[in-house]
């Protein structure tokens, strides 16, 4: 039986992973959790003496198949409940994350899949990321981060990196959710800030580091 502290690393280390041009090094994960290098070595060291991680130094952290299991379980409990407190109990957008960080860690025997259920199958967590099935699979998601967008293309919001209350306060009042129509107006060079045409109503200029918490499809239209 893992921790509640075990848990939530291998759930950074997942979400991490899901990352192609990440390394898992220490100092990602710290950055990831808020927590300071010492504990995270700490961490990392109880990790692979329970056979959940492989750690080198040179190639950073790695789940084992035991640990990448258990890690996509409490993915796949976090992201029902977001849905479950967003469409059935009517908290908001930037609420959710916080309150289903506490609700993943309840493993009651059969309680995900009949979440699940209940919310008819979602494939979407309200932030765009897909959830995982009972056996663990998960969809592939083949949005690319805003940062990449070219000026005159249109794009569609598919999911945000960031779930921090204060950046998705932030998306709410510049009218920004999954489905949002975004057109790259300008790319300034100068800090790689973008100006966008929102939903072809209004335009903001966001900085670079908002565009990469921001993952978007090219729009159909």
């Amino acid at each position: 039986m893992n921790t509640l502290s075990e848990e939530n690393y291998l759930k950074s280390i997942f979400r991490l992973s899901q990352q192609p041009t990440v390394k898992i090094s220490t100092s990602a994960i710290a950055e990831s959790l808020g927590n300071n290098p010492a504990s995270v070595v700490d961490m990392i060291r109880k990790l692979t003496d329970k056979q959940l991680i492989i750690y080198d130094k040179k190639k950073g952290v790695e789940l084992t198949e035991k640990g990448y299991a258990d890690a996509v379980q409490i993915v796949r409990r976090h992201r029902l409940w977001e849905v479950f407190l967003l469409q059935k109990l009517g908290y908001r957008w930037d609420e959710i994350h916080d309150i289903a960080e506490e609700l993943e860690h309840v493993k009651h025997a059969g309680l995900a899949d009949r979440l699940e259920q209940y919310l008819e199958y979602p494939e979407f967590d309200p932030h765009g990321d897909p959830i995982p099935k009972a056996n663990g699979k998960i969809a592939k998601s083949f949005a690319a981060n805003l940062t990449d967008g070219k000026p005159g293309e249109a794009y569609v919001v598919a999911a945000v990196r960031d779930t921090s209350s204060e950046f998705l306060k932030y998306l709410v009042k510049l009218e920004i959710g999954i489905g949002t129509p975004i057109e790259v107006v300008e790319k300034i060079a100068f800090d790689q800030s973008l100006v966008i045409n929102i939903n072809g109503k209004s335009k903001a200029t966001v900085s670079e580091k908002f565009s990469q918490n921001i993952l978007v499809n090219h729009s159909n239209k």
